[in-house]
């Protein structure tokens, strides 16, 4: 494979599993910060992987809910 290829595939490697880990520490504690009702089970499920692919977004509202963005 290529030298570029391979920088490309690490580069989508490395966005994915930031993508998993962020996403899954927001479902489980950050998304009562950003969103003031309840969220059920169901609710959490459905948004972890719009949370994986936009983690960045994800990542700056999170912060923005601390108050530290």
């Amino acid at each position: 494979m290529s030298i570029p290829a391979t920088i490309i595939i690490y580069g989508l490697a490395l966005y994915a599993a930031c993508g998993v880990a962020l996403a899954l520490a927001f479902v489980v504690a950050g998304i009562s910060r950003v969103q003031p009702a309840p969220v059920s089970l169901g609710a959490r499920i459905l948004i972890l992987p719009g949370a994986i692919a936009l983690w960045p977004y994800v990542l700056m509202r999170w912060l923005a809910a601390r108050g530290t963005a």
